[in-house]
């Protein structure tokens, strides 16, 4: 089997690499099993040197890295930029708090001294998209290795030089070779490195198909993974709302990376009285965004980063069109079989409809009117996913009221939803479960040990009789 650098914009295949056997993948496991042994007694000063270091190169290599990206899925170079830069924060972020939020925890009890100690769990394996090639790993690589554990890393099959560059950035900045690997293998063999004993947990982002596949492996070898699957994420916007910025942002958050992102927005729930005001706005802002050469520093959204994806996303919408959905923005693709796709917005969206129900992994704009606020948060729960929402209004106090009755792994107010390494991230319902950055993060893939010292009693020297 070969894996395959291919660039969306120009259509061309880059590069071809041979996918690892079982064997090598087995040895590679065989050294970073006996790595993990060593390095969870290391210090977390040690880990932090070459985290900082790691985070420092990434900014050296932030150019070389951001191309990358751009050739293997399609990428806005500035955008490439962004995330790089990102990901040295975390890095950052980690090297400085890990000790404090894995310090042990003193616990009051009967015992003379008891407390909650955080220890690695050894190797964990993670499976990981192509839309947001460096961040998606870092995300778990940083905690995981500032918490003593190692890490093997399968990328998506599109991604092979940017999976390899990232396990270069961490032996460069110093990491013990076998402390992070990547596997350049398919779908295949991830049930194989599951079931075998040496690997403690699984970390996924990806599809809820990928979810399911790997939760019911790992669930079998009774093992830890944590999920974070696809999101439809609700954009609410009440009368109330200051609707030049809600709109500029939408159009914003909907094309956060071409549309490809779980915490893009997805469902623009608007309520009536200004529901063709905000489609206007909103369309206005789409059109001015450029598209072009993913290389070119003007180049705000590039092309879908493969053709079928492209051609799975008409599919939803020409479905949702047949089946009563309106079409208020043309775009989309110029012909089957291409990359490019461009923003459209679609409305009168129905429960029968694929809009209504599935995620639309690009950008495609849904708008769904809403009779009033309580209507607004039934159609913003009314989906299987629940990763991010946000909502619009003036009234802050109302909105962070509504905030908590959306069911959503994190909701935003007056707030394009986004990703950062202080606060938790992660879904509920069929967007997954755990979390990823914060303390949160860094304590998914750590035994939470309790030890209870009881203390030892002095023994006394029985009383002597006394003699008259």
């Amino acid at each position: 089997m070969a894996i395959e650098s291919f660039n969306p914009y120009t259509g061309r295949v880059e590069r071809r690499f041979q996918a690892f056997s079982w064997a090598k993948t087995e040895r590679i496991l065989a050294q970073v099993a006996k790595e993990a042994i060593t390095w969870r007694t290391t210090s977390f000063a040690h880990r932090a040197e070459r985290m900082r270091r790691a985070g420092q190169l990434l900014r050296d290599r932030q150019n070389e890295l951001a191309h990358m990206m751009a050739v293997e899925m399609g990428k806005p170079i500035t955008d490439g930029r962004a995330e790089v830069l990102k990901c040295a924060l975390t890095c950052d972020y980690y090297a400085e708090h890990a000790e404090e939020f894995l310090r042990d925890e003193p616990i009051k009890t009967q015992a003379q001294h008891s407390f909650i100690a955080y220890e690695p769990l050894g190797v964990v394996l993670a499976v990981m998209p192509w839309n947001f090639p460096f961040w998606q790993v870092v995300r778990f690589a940083a905690p995981a290795l500032m918490a003593g554990n190692v890490g093997l890393l399968k990328h998506a099959s599109n991604v092979p030089q940017c999976a390899l560059a990232l396990e270069q950035v961490f032996h460069d900045a110093g990491f013990p070779p076998a402390t992070f690997r990547t596997l350049l293998i398919g779908s295949e063999l991830v049930e194989k490195l599951i079931q075998d004993d040496r690997v403690k947990a699984v970390t996924l982002t990806g599809s809820e198909p990928a979810g399911a596949q790997v939760a019911s492996t790992a669930g079998a070898q009774i093992k830890k993974t944590v999920l974070e699957l696809g999101g439809s994420d609700a954009f609410v916007v009440l009368a109330d709302a200051d609707l030049e910025l809600a709109a500029k942002t939408a159009a914003q958050a909907r094309m956060i990376n071409s549309g490809q992102s779980c915490i893009a927005a997805k469902r623009f729930i608007v309520e009536k009285p200004i529901a063709k005001e905000f489609i206007s706005k909103m369309k206005t802002h789409l059109l001015a965004m450029r598209t072009g050469d993913p290389l070119d520093e003007a180049t705000q959204f590039g092309p879908l980063a493969r053709p079928d994806l492209a051609d799975d996303l008409t599919r939803q919408v020409d479905e949702s069109v047949a089946k009563g959905a309106k079409v208020d923005l043309h775009g989309g693709q110029s012909k089957p079989g291409t990359a490019l796709f461009r923003p459209m917005i679609i409305s009168n969206i129905k429960p029968s409809q694929p809009a209504y129900y599935e995620e639309l992994f690009g950008p495609v704009a849904i708008i769904m009117e809403a009779k009033n606020e309580e209507d607004a948060i039934r159609l913003a729960n009314d989906s299987r996913f629940g990763l991010g929402a946000s909502i619009w209004t003036r009234d802050e106090k109302r909105g962070e009221t509504l905030a908590r009755r959306i069911e959503a792994g994190a909701v935003f107010v007056n707030s394009m939803v986004k990703s950062s390494p202080e606060m938790p991230f992660g879904g509920v319902k069929k967007s997954g479960y755990g979390r990823e950055l914060s303390y949160l993060g860094i304590r998914e893939f750590v035994n939470q040990k309790s030890i209870w010292v009881a203390g030892t009693q002095k023994k006394t020297a029985p009383k002597q009789k006394k003699v008259e």
